[in-house]
């Protein structure tokens, strides 16, 4: 067990690994007890994104960097609503934040949000283990500190957590109605929300692009009804195998000349729609540091990540698709292409935020995709 520091001693809190890893901390944020997978994001900066960004649905967050919320809160730089994350871990937790746009602490925030979090811990050690034994399941309990927890049923708990991946995840943080983000542009896309971050939106239609976005279980049908000039297919949490339907529904809109563009979650969609195969990476990939390397043109780009799942390179041969990115670390794919048609897909964050504006021009590649096509039928009515 990891002793706590001194400091701030209202709550306490204990995070508990499956393996039977016990880490004692200062509480801070909610006084709740909660679950799911543990994993860590190596970003310097960006807490405020990184906790509202619907793909952290079902997972205890760990930033690897050393102080956070010393620039407070604003909810300008929120992804989502509200914060997806289960539970937080940090270092150490900056009470006193100095910034021109705060408006909360982060302890403030997430004690109004409900989400509990942990402090005064080793986070180094932590993501050593997780490196090492992959990702893993865990119980984060923050309580008043009068209080004694039952750290036995913590540790036989933590054994039993139900993984949030076989969880239909993105019908929990997607859309359930059709949104319309309208810029008076003649050219209209349809984006398929499964928990899409707002700086996606944004990208969008700062390009001139009206956006209609809808559920994730939407048929290609309906989809085509509407029109578009392309198809967006958003990032997500949990397994792409779980959206079945939106596999199916892809499959469907590939076999028109309808552009399509598949950012994280979604480019996952894209390769299993088209016969592809994903798996499950070790302890996947979180931060704003990623190094890509573009396969056309042998140039590396940092990127902005977030994602636990990633296609298996062999299972697209013969599939129309090909490999366009691959990451500097691991070799794990980060990006296809189909040879023939306008359908393409990033494993990153190309909207990066936060993160380096590196790979924005994916979204001014797709532009020029969505603006040939358009293009191509006069006829085509206002998106």
């Amino acid at each position: 067990m990891v002793k706590i520091e001194k400091g701030r001693v209202d709550k306490r809190a204990l995070l508990v690994l499956e393996d039977g890893t016990i880490v004692e901390g200062l509480g801070f944020g909610a006084v709740k007890k909660v679950f799911g997978e543990v994993v860590f994001n190596t970003g310097m900066v960006g807490y405020p994104e990184a906790i509202t960004d619907p793909s952290y649905r079902g997972q205890i967050l760990i930033q690897t960097y050393p102080l956070v919320g010393n620039y407070g809160v604003c909810p300008a730089h929120f992804e989502s609503e509200g914060p997806k994350v289960e539970g937080y871990v940090v270092h150490e937790l900056c009470e006193a934040p100095s910034h021109w746009s705060s408006q909360l602490t982060l302890n403030e925030w997430l004690e109004r949000s409900g989400v509990p979090g942990i402090e005064r811990v080793d986070t180094r050690m932590l993501t050593k283990r997780i490196r090492v034994q992959g990702t893993m399941l865990g119980i984060l309990q923050v309580y008043e500190a009068g209080d004694e927890p039952d750290l036995e049923g913590l540790i036989e708990g933590a054994k039993r957590v139900p993984d949030p991946n076989r969880r239909d995840l993105v019908s929990e943080v997607a859309t359930k109605e059709v949104r319309k983000y309208d810029v008076d542009s003649d050219i209209g896309v349809v984006l398929v929300d499964c928990g899409v971050k707002r700086s996606i939106v944004r990208s969008l239609t700062e390009r001139g692009l009206n956006v209609v976005a809808v559920p994730p279980k939407t048929g290609a049908d309906r989809v085509l009804d509407m029109d578009p000039a392309a198809v967006v297919l958003s990032n997500g949490p949990g397994d792409p195998k779980m959206c079945g339907s939106l596999i199916d529904a892809m499959g469907r809109i590939a076999e028109t000349r309808v552009p399509v563009l598949g950012v994280c979650l979604g480019s996952q969609i894209i390769a299993l729609s088209l016969g592809g195969d994903t798996y499950k990476l070790k302890f996947g990939h979180r931060g704003q540091n990623h190094p890509c390397i573009d396969l056309d043109d042998g140039r590396c780009y940092i990127t902005s990540q977030n994602h636990g799942f990633a296609v298996d390179a062999e299972s697209v041969r013969g599939t129309g698709l090909r490999v366009t990115f691959v990451n500097a670390n691991d070799g794990t794919v980060e990006g296809v292409a189909h040879e023939e048609k306008s359908i393409f897909g990033v494993q990153f964050h190309p909207e990066a935020s936060p993160g380096p504006k590196d790979t924005d021009y994916v979204f001014d590649r797709f532009l020029k995709a969505v603006r040939e096509y358009a293009g191509a039928d006069s006829s085509r009515q206002k998106g």
